[in-house]
Formats: structure tokens, sequence, C-alpha cells
């Protein structure tokens, strides 16, 4: 969800670029914590997961979201897996 959020071509003409919106909708790590605080509120509308409404829950949910993430995200691009150079010179 995080990533299509982000990424995904659907939401071009209405992703916002300014301002506090703009920075939310370019860091996977802050999108990541608000789409996991989201999933754990709609938790009573599904039966794929199941947790209690406590503010600890949402806490952890959110941080666990952001950081899965910001993991992904440094290691995934739109081709796979991301491999960096690390030779100097023209190799």
């Amino acid at each position: 969800m995080t990533y299509i959020l982000l990424y995904g071509s659907i939401f071009n003409s209405i992703r916002p670029k300014k301002g506090w919106p703009g920075d939310l909708f370019r860091c996977p790590l802050c999108m990541g914590f608000w789409v996991g605080v989201f999933l754990w509120s709609t938790n009573c509308f599904t039966e794929l997961f199941t947790y209690e409404y406590n503010i600890i829950n949402g806490l952890l949910l959110g941080s666990l979201s952001a950081g899965t993430s910001y993991f992904l995200s440094v290691i995934l691009d739109d081709f796979g897996l991301k491999f960096r150079n690390t030779r100097g010179g023209d190799s």
C-alpha cells in the first residue's frame, strides 16, 4: 500500500507536491508509518489480522510498517534489487 501511494502512476495527478503533504508522499518511512496506523485502525473490518485498539498497538504497528517500507525502499527499485558498484574507476 505504501509503494502504491508513493510511486503508483494512478496517483500522479492527485499526489501533493509541496508542503508537508508533499514531504509525506516522498518519504517511505513517513508514509509507511501512517499506512501501518491506518491498517491497525481498520482491523475491525477484516479477518486478516486482529489487534486490540490501544495506542501501544497503533504505534508498534505503525513503526513496524515504517521500518519494513524503509528497508524495502533501500534494497528494491522499479527494476528489482538495487546493486551498487563499490569498485572505484571505470570498470
